[in-house]
């Protein structure tokens, strides 16, 4: 396969996982990953195969997120490659009787690797660039607690803030635009083109 066909497989490859997972086809969404694959996001971090699940169960009681996807940027080096796309990630619930879309809009960071002739990823790290709430209903103001709001990280911040109303922990130093977690995360993909080894046990320690 030319680089040119694997950035094709990867590109394929990072669609899929956006189609698969909203349209809730589980067993397709399992082969975008390999079996030992792990997702960080705003309220999971852990084993793909637990991400599966849990998505899967949310999924079930009417959690709505979904996602869009824009560009890729892919970088390859023998058998690994670093992938950005850039995304939102749309989700609607209710907060204090408001129905409410929050959209946020970043950057999936993902280190992939080719095992037998396959693409797949090992670690998928969103960065969250920039985000808002609006009422699906122009009529209706959504009320919201300013000092909660203003805890979380301006990149996530209303996200954040909607997942932690309806029962979700959110974890509170994820990679934004800027600062020390995005560069961390640079340098995390640096080592991974180079061959060393990339643990998911650092992403949960970035503070």
């Amino acid at each position: 396969m030319s680089g040119w066909d694997d950035k094709l497989a990867i590109d394929e490859l990072l669609h899929n996982w956006a189609i698969r997972r909203d349209a809730g086809h589980w067993e397709r969404f399992q082969t975008v990953w390999h079996d030992d694959g792990w997702m960080m996001a705003t309220w999971f971090q852990g084993p793909a195969t637990e991400f599966i699940r849990v998505s899967r169960e949310g999924w079930d009681k009417g959690v709505n997120i979904l996602h869009f996807l824009g560009g890729s940027s892919i970088d390859i080096r023998a058998h690994r490659a670093i992938a950005q796309t850039k995304m939102t990630i749309s989700q609607r619930a209710s907060i204090n009787g408001c129905l409410c879309d929050v959209v946020c809009t970043g950057r999936f960071y993902d280190f992939l690797e080719k095992r037998n002739d396959r693409w797949a990823i090992v670690i998928r790290q969103p960065i969250y660039e920039k985000d808002r709430i609006d009422p699906v209903s122009p009529a209706d103001v959504p009320e919201l607690d300013q000092g909660s709001l203003q805890a979380f990280p301006e990149g996530y911040r209303h996200l954040a803030y909607m997942q932690e109303q309806i029962g979700y922990r959110v974890k509170r130093d994820m990679p934004s635009l800027k600062g020390k977690q995005v560069e961390a995360l640079y340098q995390r993909g640096d080592r991974w083109l180079e061959g060393l080894a990339v643990t998911p046990q650092e992403f949960l320690s970035v503070t």
